[in-house]
């Protein structure tokens, strides 16, 4: 078994509000949900009006399924034109590291 995450901190666009803020995160988190079905949540940043920490994370058989998913979040998120992606930081691990 193996599981990932992959973690995005965002400069978001004209976001001037909370309410703004939650406008342009929500479809990106949706979308990521929907297209990929994995786990996705706002994760950091949530007093920041233009930044935006955003987690997903998946278990799979194999690392290659767990490997091409996360790279496929990273393309979605990177191609989204209201956000900046500042870093990108992921992790893969397997059960029987143990």
């Amino acid at each position: 078994m193996w599981f990932g995450w992959i973690e995005f901190d965002l400069l978001l666009g004209d976001v001037h509000s909370l309410k703004q803020k939650r406008a342009v995160v929500r479809p990106i988190l949706s979308e990521i949900r929907r297209r990929f079905e994995v786990s996705v949540a706002e994760t950091g940043g949530h007093d920041l009006h233009r930044r935006a920490g955003v987690a997903a994370g998946l278990v799979a058989a194999d690392a290659v399924h767990v490997i091409e998913v996360l790279d496929g979040i990273e393309r979605l998120v990177a191609a989204r034109p209201e956000v900046q992606l500042l870093s990108a930081r992921r992790r893969l691990d397997s059960s029987e590291d143990e």
